[in-house]
């Protein structure tokens, strides 16, 4: 028997660059937790791939490839990857969000068995899925996808209202969270910011994320700067951490210097300590314009923190409004403002939604549940082309 054919299938997972976010988060955590014996994996990158690879449990089992792909349209990639997948020979395709989706044409060239596109979230340039262009380029690669996943059940409605993809052809799974690794705070509050950055009596609102456009941080600064400003408990007890780095660091910094904020901030950069650091915040705030399934809420959920976020895409499908944390509308400063002015004053709201976010997690959004939701879909769908799975 050849070797191939006594080895695992192959997936080969298709992202625009593999870096820090958190649709590439879900992919380390999926690779990192599907039983080798079951699968093999293989990473593609259209452009590169940063040391956010480290965090692959098996790197040395996992193939990654860097495209290199230039800005604007290319051919000379899409003849990359089709060469790329007949030298690996992948068992499954699968591509995520629209910046990968083209690489269907090049997995039906391949003659990839069975492929399947993950949508994830969307980025401004397509907000709420309505651009007209991208729609037909959806709609154009629609025949050759065999399964579509989504992480909300508001993209997988989307894809069915807009995309028109027949509902059978969609599973909708949402993300897991490592509930050992993102465990409640026990005992007195990790260290955190600078000297002085906090006392007994503070109450820390911390946020989590690439500091770009969608994501809407400054929202999170002015309404920061508008609690302290009308509410004089706050001006003495609440501090702000944003967490993470981008084109909207600098201007989130002017926002709280110009509202005499900036000595109750701390802004350290990206940082891999993002557990430790929850565990020392009392409030996690998501600003975001829009969302697929957020991992950093459900991370927050899993430390036991109340989550107020805005009303945008997966984020009421995570956070129960009055049970677990607070929705608003986005774009909203003010509104956001008063949706945390209530957790800075009330520690029991807090003990209370932080503990109902943490039930939350434990029981619909592990990582097991999650695994054997992508397994499920991978299985059924080789099983239709008439190859049998790994490892069962």
């Amino acid at each position: 028997m050849p070797d191939d054919a006594r080895r695992p299938p192959l997936i080969v997972h298709l992202v625009y660059r593999f870096a820090v976010g958190g649709m590439e988060n879900g992919v380390v955590n999926l690779l990192n937790r599907i039983p080798p014996e079951r699968y093999r994996h293989a990473i593609v990158s259209l452009t590169d791939v940063s040391d956010f690879r480290r965090r692959l449990k098996r790197l040395d089992e996992i193939e990654i490839v860097e495209l290199r792909q230039p800005k604007g349209n290319d051919f000379g990639t899409h003849r990359r990857l089709w060469r790329t997948l007949r030298r690996l020979k992948p068992a499954v395709l699968h591509t995520r969000n629209l910046a990968a989706l083209e690489g269907q044409m090049a997995g039906f060239l391949a003659r990839v068995p069975v492929r399947i596109h993950g949508e994830h979230g969307r980025d401004m340039y397509d907000l709420h899925g309505r651009n007209r262009r991208y729609n037909l380029l959806r709609k154009a690669l629609r025949p050759l996808v065999h399964r579509y996943l989504a992480v909300s059940r508001d993209l997988a409605d989307w894809l069915a209202r807009d995309v028109a993809v027949p509902p059978r052809k969609i599973r909708q799974i949402y993300n897991g969270v490592d509930a050992e690794a993102f465990a409640p705070r026990r005992g007195p509050r990790p260290p955190i910011g600078p000297p002085g950055f906090v006392d007994d009596d503070s109450v820390v609102i911390g946020t989590v994320g690439r500091m770009a456009e969608v994501k809407n941080q400054v929202d999170l600064a002015r309404a920061f700067t508008a609690l302290r400003a009308r509410d004089p408990e706050a001006r003495r007890v609440a501090r702000l951490v944003l967490v993470g780095d981008g084109p909207l660091r600098d201007a989130c910094r002017r926002i709280l210097e110009e509202g005499g904020a900036a000595g109750a901030a701390w802004l350290p950069g990206e940082r891999g300590d993002v557990a430790d650091l929850m565990r020392a915040f009392d409030v996690f705030a998501l600003p975001s314009l829009g969302e697929g399934i957020s991992n950093t809420v459900l991370e927050a959920m899993a430390v036991g923190l109340p989550v107020v976020a805005t009303a945008v895409g997966g984020n009421p499908e995570l956070v129960g409004a009055g049970i677990s944390g607070a929705l608003c509308p986005a774009g909203d400063p003010s509104a956001l403002a008063d949706a945390l002015a209530p957790y800075v004053r009330d520690a029991g709201l807090r003990r209370a939604h932080g503990a109902a976010g943490r039930r939350a997690v434990e029981e619909r959004f592990s990582l097991d549940a999650m695994v054997r939701g992508y397994l499920d879909v991978y299985d059924a769908a080789l099983a239709e082309k008439g190859i049998a799975p790994a490892g069962r």
